[in-house]
């Protein structure tokens, strides 16, 4: 394998792990920044308010998107397939 195939499918799993990851790392974002802004309007300083809420969602949205997931990591698997496949 050649420099530029290990640089090719190094960027590609990049790419995946982005994709599949960025969706439950959004989620969990908004919902962090939810709750806090609620904490700020009603002054609850509980610092552990956050958890809750951000855990169950964030599990909610992997169940969710596990389909999507899936998805993108079995293409990405048939790639890396057909590329050890077709080395000489």
């Amino acid at each position: 394998m050649e420099e530029a195939q290990i640089l090719d499918v190094a960027r590609d799993s990049i790419m995946v792990m982005i994709i599949i990851s960025a969706p439950i790392l959004i989620i969990g974002l908004v919902i962090g920044v939810a709750v806090s802004l609620f904490q700020a309007l009603t002054s609850i300083q509980e610092a552990t308010l956050v958890f809750v809420p951000k855990m169950l969602i964030t599990f909610a949205s992997i169940v969710l998107l596990l389909p999507f997931m899936l998805r993108h990591l079995t293409d990405f698997t048939r790639q890396i397939m057909d590329t050890i496949i077709g080395l000489p």
